[in-house]
């Protein structure tokens, strides 16, 4: 097989989107990778679709247990051999994996950053074909970046155990010019290819809302989007318990998600989001990096992150499979307080020395300001993301923002609370045929279950959308839909072509 049919065959699409191809052919050719692509741009395919293709094994090392189970049960739905390894895996599980693995039983391997030079796992990597190693959420590997994990300082040793060095790719959604730097630095990145695709989400509205009473707030967004998937962000552990239970209260379904929970209920609960059980996870920051839920409509913070780097990458969970959704931010003052108040408590990376833990801060304090001017400009919130990022060619205005669409916050002094001049009516992508659709989502629904698997590792929403729209008779029609390929085929196409054309 060659790219384009590996594209096709295994992960249903005709072309590559923009930037992907040049990223597949720099790491097929055996030239080191670099690729910055925001959320929901595909950066998986860009590494997969070589890893399929080249001979021996392709390791990826990726930071959250969750990522690799989501991103392998893809793969494996799609027909490729594919295992992670991690600390979820019992010792025995763990073992039975190494064996499989050195039997060639598998093409793709996520990693943990933690495993690489532990004994076992290094006797491992320098007894077979490792082909390439790509580093998923690299900006880990900088203290400058927002998610610093020193774990990922260990992946230049590791290439260095190796008998032979494997093609090396590394990609993430954010990083800004001094953490794209550390990247290529820091994995020892030689002579790569380098692709920055924009950090632009047209399909995503970006709002700045100042409240008196968030809570209320937050009631009327979620009434307005109905039951449709969504996350609510709030920084501490106590206002997730607090802002979920009162959704509850309020009849919604909801979720609660942050890392003072016991392993099975936070297990529990993303699964109930992915699985569509729950339309709304209230979680801490700790909950969404590498979450593939393609139907998210909305992701509002009810408190200010402490950086653009974070809110960009946690509102980007919106819309990834490129449907109109909603990102909005309920700011305070106090949001500042607190997470300067953070700031300066941190203890996550009490492994550097006094200076550099210092510096560590600083940059950490001159973030907490970036984003504070964010949630109070008044001038385009997406032109002020896009420049932070480093693009330079951006226009004034991108009219799908609260500033440019005129939502102006003004000061009643007499309520001392603030009222939007306009009020935002949320974009929707109805589908031709909304009873199909619905019927279309309850059959995959009732697959995932049988499955075990997500709805969207079925079809996503937007392949679903797409069936309502042609209505293909056949396995040829059903073939030529973005994100059907040759497995998925065989496993459902004779289920949805037959209820694409059941008699109401």
């Amino acid at each position: 097989m060659d790219k384009y049919q590996v594209l096709k065959q295994v992960f249903g699409y005709d072309s590559f989107r923009p930037g992907q191809e040049t990223l597949v052919d720099s790491l097929l050719s055996g030239r080191d990778t670099m690729g910055v692509m925001p959320t929901g741009a595909g950066k998986s395919i860009c590494f997969q679709v070589p890893g399929i293709l080249l001979p021996g094994i392709s390791l990826v090392i990726s930071p959250l247990i969750s990522l690799m189970r989501d991103q392998v049960n893809a793969l494996v739905q799609a027909g490729v051999r594919g295992a992670f390894l991690n600390s979820s895996l019992t010792p025995g599980q763990y073992r039975k994996a190494l064996y499989n693995a050195r039997q060639g039983m598998y093409k793709i391997i996520y990693v943990a950053p933690e495993r690489l030079l532990t004994p076992d796992f290094l006797e491992f990597a320098k007894s077979v074909k490792i082909s390439m190693v790509c580093v998923d959420e690299a900006h880990c590997v900088s203290q400058w970046g927002q998610d610093f994990r020193p774990g990922y300082l260990r992946i230049r040793q590791f290439l260095q155990e190796l008998p032979c060095r494997p093609v090396v790719g590394a990609f993430t959604a954010t990083a800004t010019a001094q953490v794209r730097r550390d990247i290529l630095s820091l994995l020892g990145l030689e002579n790569p290819t380098m692709v920055v695709t924009g950090f632009d989400r047209e399909n995503l509205y970006f709002g700045v809302r100042k409240p008196k009473d968030k809570f209320r707030e937050l009631l009327s967004i979620l009434r307005e989007e109905k039951e449709k998937s969504g996350i609510v962000y709030c920084s501490t552990r106590k206002l997730v318990e607090e802002v979920c239970q009162r959704l509850r209260d309020c009849g919604f379904s909801a979720a609660r998600y942050h890392a003072g929970l016991e392993d099975e209920e936070r297990r529990r609960s993303q699964e109930d989001f992915l699985y569509d059980r729950v339309t709304v996870m209230v979680a801490t920051n700790a909950f969404g990096m590498g979450i593939d839920k393609s139907n998210v409509s909305y992701v509002i913070h009810y408190n200010m992150p402490k950086d653009l780097e974070s809110y960009y990458q946690e509102a980007g969970r919106a819309g990834r499979d490129g449907s109109p959704a909603r990102c909005i931010l309920l700011y305070s003052g106090a949001d500042v307080r607190l997470n300067r108040f953070m700031i300066e408590k941190e203890k996550e990376n009490e492994e550097l020395d006094e200076e550099t833990a210092q510096q560590v801060r600083e940059k950490e304090l001159e973030r907490l300001k970036q984003m504070t001017f964010y949630a109070t400009s008044r001038y385009c919130l997406r032109r002020f993301q896009l420049r932070y990022f480093g693009e330079s060619h951006v226009p004034d205005t991108c009219g799908n923002c609260s500033v440019c669409l005129g939502e102006r916050w003004d000061m009643q002094p007499e309520k001392s609370e603030y009222r939007p001049v306009k009020k935002y009516s949320s974009p929707t992508q109805s589908p031709a045929d909304p009873e199909l659709f619905q019927r279309l989502r309850q059959l995959r629904l009732e697959l995932s279950k049988s499955g075990g698997i997500p709805p969207y590792a079925v079809f996503t929403d937007a392949t679903l959308q797409e069936m309502c729209v042609r209505k293909p008779k056949n396995r040829q029609e059903l073939m030529a839909i973005p994100g059907v390929g040759e497995r998925k085929l065989e496993r459902y196409g004779t289920l949805f072509l037959k209820e694409i054309h059941r008699k109401k």
